[in-house]
């Protein structure tokens, strides 16, 4: 699935070149494996048996959270599942009083997603990601 929808999504932001370096770093099996090692928990999101997403959540303390990956395929956004998952993700955290995020600052389809679920910028930061390439995010905060 990330194939397909960062192949969709991300070149007009990033660029195919670094789609290609981050699709092989974060998404191959043995970068997927690492994630989960480090404490990602990963879900896909099914509609019908039909795979149209998946998220990525870490514990990083005591109520606080880091979503690492909400990805919906592109041809499924804007029909409320973003919203359906955010809500069932604030179901199953029922401890959560905090969840942050990465999002590219080009990203204004996701961007806007979070602000109206609730999250606010709390920082612009920039992450070297190796071979000269950078993450130029900002960090969103959700507190409830």
């Amino acid at each position: 699935m990330a194939d397909v929808i960062w192949r969709d999504h991300y070149p007009e932001i990033i660029g195919m070149e670094q789609v290609e370096y981050m699709l092989g770093r974060f998404y191959s099996t043995d970068g997927m494996l690492q994630q989960m090692r480090d404490g990602q928990q990963f879900y896909r999101v099914l509609v019908d048996g039909n795979p149209l997403g998946f998220l990525a959540i870490e514990a990083r303390g005591e109520g606080s959270y880091f979503l690492n990956k909400l990805y919906i395929d592109t041809r499924e956004q804007r029909r409320g599942l973003g919203r359906a998952i955010w809500e069932a993700l604030l179901l199953l955290l029922t401890d959560m009083r905090a969840m942050r995020l990465q999002v590219n600052r080009q990203n204004y389809k996701a961007i806007n997603f979070y602000f109206k679920v609730g999250f606010v910028i709390e920082r612009v930061a920039d992450f070297d990601i190796g071979d000269g390439y950078f993450m130029n995010d900002f960090v969103m905060l959700y507190q409830r």
